[in-house]
């Protein structure tokens, strides 16, 4: 999508008589239907009994991980690469990811029930949080930032498809879960299109051409070490917590991981009209490829132990 962006921006860019803009907003409305229409309330109440494990992972993915980020604020300031610190500080902020979590999990052989509650809370929870933390700087990168607005949005566009699919999931949830494959490639449709055209106005602005492949292997790299460091930490308070190997390996994998399915859709409300979202997007979408890679090897290695 992003080399189609390159070489054919001009579809991106059309906005009669129908935008692929326009499209993707709806499409974001119909994801989180879809999400809420798979969740159920009584798995979520079962959920709640190891609250301990819980509260770290949230802890770890909505606090710990954006003053991580925070910190290295001061040497992004005032340069050419202050947007993609703030791309890298929006990755920080959002929830964690849902499927490849519970497939790792499964996989590493942890606790998958704790590992499916994780990261369908994260996912509301970040409705609200992830707005709260990247608008405190939205502002300076965009020229404005809008509170009343941003919420209305999110609450139109997130919040109210998510709670009418969760209040009818006891009549077509199993419907969803049926064609919970077709489903999927609809979710991903949707997100390419995101990606598509956020890359399209932002090749389109010429706003990549300041980028050396020096930098943005740089950005690699860095995305590769706030994974580990992340890893490391959340496994260092597993251990102090004591908790049990299955769900020390619920918390490894919810709290170090996030979700590129939620940075594309939430990119369309908090960055609307704004020809930054693709430079916003790229360490989000680096972050994504290398976690996928780090903990899939990881994942095999702690099966591995396991069956020892």
């Amino acid at each position: 999508m992003i080399l189609l962006a390159y070489f054919l921006p001009q579809p991106g860019m059309i906005k009669e008589p129908v935008s692929l803009g326009q499209i993707a907003n709806i499409g974001v409305s119909f994801i989180f239907l879809f999400y809420g229409l798979k969740l159920s309330i009584e798995k979520l109440k079962v959920g709640l009994s190891n609250w301990k494990m819980h509260i770290i992972v949230q802890l770890t993915t909505f606090l710990f991980f954006p003053l991580l980020v925070l910190a290295f604020r001061p040497f992004f300031v005032k340069t050419d690469l202050e947007l993609l610190w703030l791309g890298i500080f929006f990755l920080a902020a959002l929830p964690s990811t849902v499927s490849s979590s519970v497939v790792m999990i499964s996989i590493a052989k942890g606790n998958v029930p704790a590992a499916i509650f994780n990261a369908s809370i994260s996912s509301l929870i970040g409705v609200v949080a992830t707005p709260l933390w990247i608008g405190l700087f939205i502002a300076s990168a965009t020229g404005s930032f809008d509170v009343s607005d941003i919420v209305l949005k999110l609450v139109l566009q997130v919040l109210l498809p998510v709670i009418i699919g969760i209040s009818l999931n006891s009549r077509f949830g199993n419907i969803a879960k049926k064609y919970k494959k077709q489903l999927k490639y609809f979710d991903q449709a949707i997100i390419l299109t995101i990606i598509y055209t956020s890359f399209c106005k932002s090749f389109s602005e010429h706003l990549f051409a300041s980028f050396s492949a020096l930098e943005l292997a740089g950005l690699a790299v860095g995305m590769m070490a706030l994974f580990f460091t992340v890893f490391f930490c959340v496994g260092l308070l597993s251990k102090w917590f004591g908790f049990s190997n299955e769900d020390r390996i619920t918390v490894l994998f919810c709290g170090s991981k996030k979700s590129l399915v939620h940075g594309t859709v939430m990119s369309k409300v908090l960055f609307q009209h704004s020809t930054i979202t693709g430079i916003v997007l790229l360490p989000l979408m680096l972050y994504h490829a290398l976690q996928l890679i780090a903990a899939s090897v990881i994942a095999q290695r702690m099966a591995r132990r396991k069956e020892v």
